[in-house]
C-alpha cells in the first residue's frame, strides 16, 4: 500500500497502546503501536509533544522524524535529539522500522521504509502538524535510513540530516565481511554480494547511493567525523560519495578523488582547502576539515568520530520550510 493510500484509509493506522514515560520534568514520551499498512504488524513508536501542546488551539507544530542506529531499536536512548527537538517546540517521532538490521524486514527494506511513512501518516492524522516543516534525521544506521528515505521518498520531507551514514551496503559489507556487521547485512539481504541476482537486487534497493540523484528536492545535510572508519565503523567515503551523487545530479562540483584520499588517511587533511572548508560553525562546535554544497544540500567532514551532533543537525533542519508551490526553501542563514 502506498503512503497516499495509508493516509486515505486511516483504519489501517490506529493507536493501540499509549504509555506515558517521563524523561525529564518537562518532556513526556508517549509509546504508541501503529499497524503496518503492508503486513498489519503492530510497530512501536515513541512520540514527544511540545511543551504546552493543546489539541484545542489552532497552533501547528513542525515534526522531527528521528531514526535509530544500525543495531538498535525504538528503545534506544536518543536523549540529545529529543532535547533539541523539544527546545524547538517540534513534535518528536521515533519509529521502530523493524529494529536492528539483522533480518530481511529491517535494514532499509521496502517494509521498513513504509513503517516510517506509516508513522508519519499517523502523526499527521493524530496531531496538529505543521506540514510545511517535516524533518528527518538519523545517525549511523539512522543516517543510512535518512539518506534512503530522502532519496526514495523525497516528496514527504522538508529537510534531512544524515550523520556517519552507510551509503553503499555492498562496500560496507566488503569492509566488514568478517565482523558482526557483515553477518547482519547477509542476514538482511539474503547472502553476500554476488551470491545471486536476487541478493544483489536487495543490496541495491537498500543502498542510498543508487537513489541519491533523486533527492535534490530535499535539502540534505550529510556529515561525518574524520576519524570514522579508523576509530569507528563507517569510512567517511560513504558520506563523500553520497554527496557526489547529489552534486552530479545538481550539476555542482564533486569532492575529488584526491581530496577523498587525503581526508581518508589517519590524520588526513586537505592540502588546498576551499574557502567553504575554512568556515566556523557554532552549532557544530568542531573544527571543519571539508564543507561543500550542491543544490541546497551540503557535506561536512568535521573533527570527530562515529557520532552525530544533535544541535548542529537541528540547526540545519530549522532553516527550511516547504512553500505553497511545494518547494523546500531556506528561511534561515546558510
Amino acid at each position: 500500500m502506498t503512503f497516499k493510500h495509508s493516509i486515505l484509509k486511516t483504519s489501517f493506522i490506529c493507536l493501540l497502546l499509549t504509555i506515558y514515560l517521563p524523561i525529564s520534568s518537562a518532556q513526556t514520551r508517549q509509546k504508541v503501536l501503529i499497524v503496518s499498512s503492508i503486513d498489519k504488524a503492530k510497530q512501536p513508536c515513541y512520540i514527544i509533544l511540545p511543551k504546552g501542546y493543546d489539541e484545542s488551539d489552532l497552533q501547528r507544530y513542525p515534526v522531527l522524524m528521528a531514526l535509530h542506529t544500525w543495531s538498535s531499536s525504538v528503545e534506544q536512548n536518543n536523549a540529545n535529539w529529543e532535547a533539541e527537538a523539544y527546545k524547538q517546540g517540534w513534535i518528536y517521532v521515533f519509529p521502530h522500522f523493524r529494529g536492528p538490521n539483522s533480518r530481511p524486514e529491517a535494514c532499509g527494506s521496502l517494509i521498513a521504509q513504509q513503517d516510517i511513512l506509516d508513522a508519519l501518516a499517523y502523526v499527521k492524522a493524530t496531531y496538529r502538524t505543521e506540514n510545511r516543516r517535516i524533518y528527518l534525521a538519523g545517525v549511523s544506521g539512522g543516517g543510512h535510513m535518512t539518506m534512503l528515505m530522502a532519496s526514495r521518498h523525497a516528496k514527504y520531507w522538508t529537510a534531512a540530516s544524515a550523520w556517519v551514514g552507510i551509503s553503499d551496503l555492498t562496500r560496507w559489507h566488503n569492509k566488514h565481511a568478517k565482523t558482526k556487521y557483515g553477518q547482519m547485512i547477509r542476514a538482511s539481504c539474503g547472502g553476500a554480494p554476488g551470491a545471486s541476482s536476487a541478493v544483489d537486487k536487495q543490496y541495491k534497493e537498500r543502498s542510498p547511493i543508487h537513489y541519491l540523484m533523486h533527492s535534490t528536492r530535499v535539502p540534505l545535510d550529510i556529515a561525518a567525523g574524520i576519524h570514522d572508519g579508523h576509530t569507528g565503523s563507517v569510512p567517511i567515503s560513504h558520506s563523500l560519495e553520497a554527496f557526489n551523487m547529489i552534486a552530479k545530479a545538481a550539476g555542482a562540483k564533486p569532492v575529488s578523488a584526491e581530496e577523498m584520499k587525503l581526508l581518508s588517511i589517519p590524520q588526513g587533511r586537505l592540502i588546498t582547502p576551499l574557502d567553504s572548508d575554512r568556515v566556523t560553525d557554532k552549532s557544530l562546535g568542531r573544527e571543519i576539515h571539508l564543507r561543500r554544497y550542491a543544490a541546497q544540500s551540503r557535506v561536512t567532514i568535521f573533527e570527530g568520530g562515529h557520532e552525530g551532533i544533535a544541535k548542529a543537525g537541528i540547526d540545519w533542519l530549522a532553516r527550511f520550510q516547504t512553500n505553497e508551490q511545494g518547494k523546500n526553501v531556506n528561511i534561515g542563514p546558510q
